[in-house]
């Protein structure tokens, strides 16, 4: 059953009524709907188009938080082999909000770290909501280490409204964790790439994407502080979302254009949730030419460039 967004309601009417028509003809043969229900169709086909090419920074921020679209989780099972999960973060506990392991991307051995949402009401209390604590961090911090030792590169998948702001997580000290990883991110001498699948929402993101190559889905978002949150700082509404979404510069081509991110993965039309094998695939073949793209580069030339990759940040398109 497919879960339609709210600018999506008239695309639902009409593809409810198609497989109203096609419902009752399995019930009664003699019905001849197909040319009906392919013209409903083909309306449903333009309007999904239509309503796609025109997104609202607000709309993709929707998209972005489709219940349906596939997670860290689906990427890894889909894209890698060999997938060895390791966990804890040799302090505390382990944080089931950030997963990862060794893997291998086609035959080349990676470290593989990414937030995880949880699909169902109890893989997403159990994940929660795919918001960190310090031991996700401390133990992303750990796997890097690893990768950074055996000369392995790391990959992470972004996917996270942000750290978790609870009050066990800030006794643990969630900032300095957050800290901590982002200067392991910018420190390893191995290739490293994240790419954006839903939402990058502020040092939580940051913490494990400060990469050589950051690339994000063409309907994912990025930011500093949720459209919610900037929307209730700012006007003290937090139904202004809409206004600050479009003032935050949230989407992949608003930061693409600054410079923020290197590559948009282009989504199958309707949303990665819609046809979540192609947006799986088009990830994997980008992951796997971004890898390419560094081969040969050693630590310090590895090193050099994120940061001045990070440094450079905002140089591009100021005047925009």
């Amino acid at each position: 059953m497919t879960n339609y967004l709210d600018f999506e309601r008239p695309l639902a009417e009409i593809e409810g009524k198609a497989e109203e028509l096609r419902a009752m003809a399995r019930q009664n043969e003699e019905m001849d709907i197909e040319d009906e229900a392919a013209a409903l169709d083909k309306k449903a086909a333009e309007m999904l188009k239509d309503l796609y090419a025109k997104l609202t920074p607000w709309r993709k921020c929707q998209v972005a938080r489709h219940p349906d679209r596939p997670h860290c989780q689906d990427y890894i099972e889909a894209l890698f082999t060999e997938y060895t999960p390791l966990a804890g973060d040799r302090n505390f506990a382990d944080d089931h909000a950030v997963m990862g392991g060794l893997a291998r991307l086609g035959d080349r051995p990676v470290m593989v770290i990414g937030h995880e949402k949880g699909n169902d009401t109890k893989s997403r209390l159990e994940r929660n909501f795919g918001m960190a604590r310090p031991e996700g961090y401390r133990k992303a911090i750990r796997l890097m280490d690893i990768a950074d030792r055996f000369n392995l590169p790391v990959i992470t998948l972004v996917d996270t409204a942000g750290a978790y702001p609870g009050k066990g997580a800030e006794e643990r000290g969630q900032s300095e964790a957050i800290a901590r990883s982002t200067e392991k991110c910018l420190q390893i001498g191995v290739p490293m790439i994240s790419v954006v699948i839903g939402e990058g929402g502020s040092g939580g993101a940051v913490a494990i994407a400060a990469a050589n190559k950051v690339a994000m889905l063409e309907h994912s978002v990025y930011s500093v502080i949720s459209p919610e949150g900037c929307a209730s700082i700012l006007w003290k509404n937090a139904e202004k979302m809409r206004e600050a979404a479009e003032a935050m510069r949230v989407t992949a081509q608003d930061l693409y254009a600054l410079g923020v991110i290197d590559r948009i993965i282009a989504e199958p039309l309707g949303g990665a949730h819609r046809a979540a094998k192609v947006a799986m695939a088009s990830v994997g073949k980008s992951l796997t030419t971004m890898l390419e793209e560094m081969d040969g580069q050693d630590r310090k030339q590895l090193i050099a460039a994120r940061r001045k990759k990070f440094l450079d940040i905002g140089s591009k398109g100021l005047a925009a």
